[in-house]
């Protein structure tokens, strides 16, 4: 039987440059797809998976997170005095307990693994899952649910897979595919940002992990992989032979990071609103 995954770390200290200037004072992880913001769909998808301890690892505007899951008592008892029961539920809804959730910073931007391995004192020794929020998945159940279910029959380190048309395969860490089963792939090796030529498959990792804690041995080291950076896949792929690697695909994934995929995501997630969607198609519509 597997230990159970209860903690999960969210990388939060990306520059947003992408976003500029709408992220110069503010996190890109708080930009707002339809009425949430970003890193609240991730937390959300989390909680639907089991995870009790969220871990934020953060820069320069750490103190919003903390905000934005915390209490806010005038905000609250203004809304119970109006009688708005719906704006209220949505405040509350939100809130992480102050014993549950942690913030550490990430002093310089080194790269995705050297943001996870900033959260290694608050993970010890217990497996853990990571959700990069810049990636929405629209599954049910929930993208980390699923990975969690799958979690429990194979045990190991699990990642996120999106097949990727070639020529963007040196966007992405890379699966090299030893057995193809469908829904889930067993890996024999993780390449990142390989040329299209040189690329084992199309099957990308995206932004959700299930992680053995050995991962921080190899990133503690400090190498530098592709872009100058210290890869998080280049830890996964350390540990091949050891600690087995699955993946499971993802159908429905919006790259939030960029401008194009931030645009279809809050399209798609309006349309998957009975309050929106008639309206969002009309809208839509009027457009040639």
């Amino acid at each position: 039987m597997v230990e159970p995954v209860l903690k999960a770390v969210f990388p939060v200290a990306g520059l947003g440059t992408r976003f500029l200037p709408a992220t110069k004072a503010l996190p890109k992880e708080m930009l707002t797809v339809v009425d949430k913001p970003l890193i609240q769909y991730a937390v959300e998808e989390a909680r639907e998976a089991g995870i009790e301890d969220f871990i934020f690892v953060t820069g320069a505007g750490g103190e919003l997170f903390k905000s934005h899951f915390g209490p806010a008592a005038g905000l609250e008892e203004a809304l119970r005095e109006r009688g708005n029961d719906e704006a209220l539920a949505s405040v509350l809804d939100c809130l992480i307990d102050e014993d549950h959730m942690h913030v550490t910073p990430q002093s310089r931007p080194l790269g995705l693994g050297h943001a996870v391995g900033c959260a290694r004192g608050l993970v010890g020794d217990a497996p853990f899952a990571v959700l990069l929020a810049d990636d929405i998945i629209l599954a049910r159940p929930g993208g980390l649910r699923q990975m969690v279910d799958a979690y429990g029959e194979t045990g190991g380190n699990i990642v996120a897979l999106e097949d990727v048309p070639r020529e963007m395969t040196a966007r992405y860490g890379v699966m090299d595919v030893e057995e193809d089963l469908g829904h889930m792939v067993r890996a024999r090796g993780l390449v990142e940002k390989p040329e299209p030529k040189d690329a084992p498959s199309t099957l990308a990792v995206i932004g959700r992990y299930i992680l053995q804690p050995e991962v921080f041995g190899h990133l503690a080291r400090g190498e530098k992989g592709a872009g100058g950076e210290i890869q998080l896949t280049d830890a996964i792929a350390a540990t091949i032979g050891q600690i087995p690697l699955h993946g499971i695909r993802f159908e429905k994934r919006y790259d939030c990071g960029n401008r194009l995929g931030f645009i279809e995501a809050n399209i798609a997630i309006a349309l998957a609103r009975d309050d929106l969607r008639d309206s969002v198609r009309q809208m839509l519509e009027a457009y040639p």
